[in-house]
This record gives C-alpha cells, sequence and structure tokens, in this order.
C-alpha cells in the first residue's frame, strides 16, 4: 500500500503508533480487518462517517491544489 500523508498526518501516525508500541502497518492492518466486518460489529462504525466526510475533503484539496494552471 502506497499512501500520501501531510508531514502533520505523517507525525500523528508514527506518535499514535510509538504511543501504543505498535506499528503503523498493524494499525492500518487491523482498521481493515474492522471494516472487513458487519456493520454493526465495527469498532469504527460510530466515527466511520465522519472520517469517510473528512477523507472526501482532503481528497478534494489534493485534486484542487494539483490541478495545473491554464495560462491565457
Amino acid at each position: 500500500m502506497h499512501a500520501y500523508l501531510s508531514d502533520e498526518a505523517h507525525a500523528v501516525w508514527q506518535d499514535v503508533a510509538t504511543d501504543y508500541g505498535v506499528s503503523v502497518s498493524g494499525l492500518i492492518e487491523a482498521m481493515g480487518a474492522d471494516l472487513d466486518k458487519p456493520p454493526d460489529e465495527r469498532a469504527l462504525a460510530p466515527q466511520l462517517d465522519a472520517l469517510v466526510a473528512r477523507a472526501r475533503r482532503v481528497d478534494a484539496a489534493r485534486r484542487r491544489r494539483s490541478r495545473p494552471s491554464v495560462a491565457s
């Protein structure tokens, strides 16, 4: 898996992983396994809609920044 993260987001992931004594890849894999469960059994279920909404905003902002400007 490859992901682009801002420096700030990367630091947060690393700090959280260090604080809990796990790897970032372990956290991502555990989240993936959680998301594979039925919706009513997911630990992430209460936050998922809000996280998806935030992710959409991040994606949209990145698309706006990466569009080449049109010179006239």
